[in-house]
Order: C-alpha cells, then structure tokens, then sequence
C-alpha cells in the first residue's frame, strides 16, 4: 500500500516527497527516482555472497505501485539504476519495462551505469550526462560548491543522504532523508540494497526525515 506523501511547494513548483524515497513532480507528471541499484544483488550472489534475490524485485514492485498511484508520463532516475556488470538480474528490468511502454524513461547516467548504451537503447531509455528541466538540473552526483548557479537548482542523488536522530537513553535512529540546500537537493537511495551517508547541514536547509509511513520535515 502507498503511503501518503509529503506536500512541499519550491520555487513554485509542486513537488510530493513520498515515504517510498522518490518524489512526484506534479506539473510534469514526473516520478523522480534515485539509486536503485538493480543487479546488486545478482552482482553480490555471483560472487558467492548470499542475498535474497527478492529484494530486486521487491523495488520494482515497489516502482510499479507508484506508477499505479500517481501515473506519471515519465520517469526520470537519478543514476545508479543497474549496479555494475551484467548479471541475470538485468531480465527483471527487460521484463518491467515491457509493463510500461508507454512511459517516457530518463537516465541520468551515474558512476555504477556502466553497461554500454545499447542495453538502455533496446529498452527505449533516454541517457543523459545531466538534464534540465526547468527550474531543476538532474544530476547523478551532487555539484561542487563553484558549480552551483543561480540559473537552475540541481536535484541528485548518490549520496545515499541519511539523518541521525537521538532518543531517549542515548538511542541514535539514521533514517534516510531529502535534503534541499540554497541551491541543490540530494534525495534518498531508493533501492532496499543500499547505505545511508549522515549529511551535515547549515541553517536555511530543509530536511525531511523518511520512515515507512510518512515524511517527517525538520
């Protein structure tokens, strides 16, 4: 079941942060999505590591729901979409993406995305270094400080962004986050196969904790 999202207006768009760790641009109708890192799994249990070959297909279940809910006309992911070489989890991704002809698929190529094009090409996916939309800059990887502009605010993942929260009794809880900067997000790791990188803030940032069910802003 979808849980219900996060309403968060910026730079006049309307944006959806979702407890599933993506978010649903509303003006164009865009699922953003970051790190899924399909084929981790496949990559790990080739090399004699036992993980359960469940969770690929648990994210894109996952991903599917949300197209169910909210019907994007496009999706667009942050980088880190498959997980390195090829492995027997790519037959996932074929068989998926012949659920969802009809959505528009953007890549935004990350560090892990290095399966030659044609493999994106037969599955009819757009690839891009970065991409601008307007007033957004998708990138796979945050920009350095001198790169920031005032012409357009980055959206990135990578980072995999967590928060640190402390309880009672010295209880530390990390839970994955967006993050939104003076002039660049990072959004959380979708994939269930991923870490969680403790982010520093400065103050005018907004953050916005993840749990199961809702997003918490702090």
């Amino acid at each position: 079941m979808i849980s219900p999202p996060f309403s968060f207006k910026f730079l006049n768009q309307s944006l959806l942060l979702l407890p599933e760790k993506a978010i649903f641009w509303e003006e164009e109708k865009m699922l953003i999505i970051a790190d899924i890192h399909l084929g981790k799994v496949g990559h790990f249990r080739k090399a004699g590591i036992g993980i359960p070959k469940q969770m690929e297909q648990d994210d894109l279940a996952l991903i599917s729901d949300l197209i169910f809910e909210y019907k994007p006309a496009r999706i667009i992911f942050l980088g880190d979409l498959f997980h390195s070489d090829m492995n027997n989890d790519w037959d996932w991704i074929v068989m998926w993406r012949s659920m969802f002809r009809e959505i528009d698929m953007i890549l935004v190529l990350g560090n892990h995305d290095i399966l030659t094009n044609k493999f994106y090409d037969d599955l009819n996916f757009s690839l891009y270094k970065t991409l601008m939309i307007n007033p957004f800059l998708f990138s796979h990887e945050p920009l350095k400080t001198k790169d920031l502009t005032d012409d357009a605010y980055v959206i990135s993942g990578h980072i995999h962004p967590g928060i640190t929260l402390k309880g009672r009794g010295r209880q530390l809880l990390t839970l994955p986050c967006f993050h939104f900067g003076a002039k660049q997000a990072i959004i959380p790791a979708f994939g269930k196969f991923t870490g969680k990188f403790c982010v520093k803030t400065i103050r005018g940032d907004q953050v916005f904790a993840v749990t199961k069910k809702k997003v918490i802003s702090f």
